[in-house]
C-alpha cells in the first residue's frame, strides 16, 4: 500500500486517535495474506517518489503482489511545490509511472481516489474537495485497464449516511482537555478516527471483492 496519511499506520496508536485505513485493514482479513503499509502522512504522488519512498518498495515487489496506490490528497497543495501536480499533467503521468514500473515487476495495481472530506456548507451540501485528482485517477486505470476503487464516491456516501452532525464522529472533533493527545483540541474533518477507518475498510473490502473476486478469500466480507 502506498499513499498518504489517509492511508497510512500512525504511531503511538494506543493513544493516538488518528487512524489511517491502511492501519486497521489487517483486522478485516482471513488465510494467508500479508499486508504491508507504506503510506506516509504527507505525501503525494510526486514526493512519495522524490523522498525516496517508492524504490525501497518497487524493488521489494514480487510476481503477483498487488499494489494499492491512493494519491490526490496532497498533490493539490498549490502552496507547496514539493508536492503539488497538475491534475491533467503531472499527477496523471505520475500515476502512469506508478503502473507501468509495477508492472515491470509482474505486479498489479489498484488504483483508489481519496476519501471524502466532511467539507459541508451552510446548506447542508457535502462539497467536493478534489476536482480532477478523481476524474484523472478514473481516467488512467481506465486507459490502462487498472481496477478502480471510487473510495471519494463511496467515503461520501457514508457522510451523508451520517449527517452533518453524526459524520463528526468519523473524523476528529475534541474540545479542549476533551482528548489526552491532542489537550488543547482538534478539528479535523480530513483525518480518520478508529470509527471513520474502519467504516472506510468495509467500503475498500466490498469493493475490492467485487472489482477482484480473488480477494473474497482473503478477507472478512462486511
Amino acid at each position: 500500500m502506498i499513499g498518504d496519511s489517509t492511508m497510512a499506520n500512525k504511531k503511538n496508536p494506543q493513544e493516538n486517535p488518528v487512524y489511517g485505513w491502511g492501519q486497521v485493514l489487517p483486522n478485516f482479513t482471513k488465510n494467508n495474506i500479508n499486508i504491508s503499509n507504506h503510506a506516509v502522512n504527507g505525501r503525494s504522488s510526486k514526493s512519495f517518489r522524490e523522498l525516496d519512498h517508492w524504490k525501497p518498495e518497487l524493488d521489494s515487489l514480487n510476481k503477483g503482489d498487488y499494489v494499492f496506490i491512493q494519491f490526490g490528497h496532497n498533490d493539490g497543495k498549490e502552496t507547496d511545490s514539493t508536492r503539488y501536480t497538475n491534475p491533467k499533467t503531472s499527477f496523471r503521468y505520475n500515476l502512469i509511472r506508478y503502473v507501468e514500473e509495477t508492472r515491470s515487476k509482474g505486479a498489479i495495481t489498484v488504483l483508489f481516489s481519496s476519501i471524502a472530506r466532511r467539507k459541508f456548507n451552510k446548506e447542508g451540501v457535502l462539497l467536493d474537495s478534489y476536482g480532477n485528482y478523481t476524474l484523472m485517477t478514473r481516467l488512467v486505470a481506465k486507459k490502462m485497464n487498472v481496477p478502480f476503487i471510487d473510495l471519494q464516491y463511496l467515503t461520501e456516501q457514508t457522510e451523508l449516511l451520517y449527517g452533518i452532525e453524526g459524520s463528526k464522529k468519523l473524523h476528529l472533533q475534541f474540545d479542549k482537555g476533551e482528548n489526552d493527545f491532542f489537550p488543547d483540541g482538534k478539528t479535523d474533518d480530513t483525518h480518520l478516527s478508529k470509527l471513520g477507518a474502519n467504516e472506510v475498510v468495509k467500503l475498500v473490502i466490498n469493493e475490492i471483492c467485487v472489482k477482484i473476486p480473488e480477494f473474497k478469500k482473503y478477507f472478512i466480507l462486511q
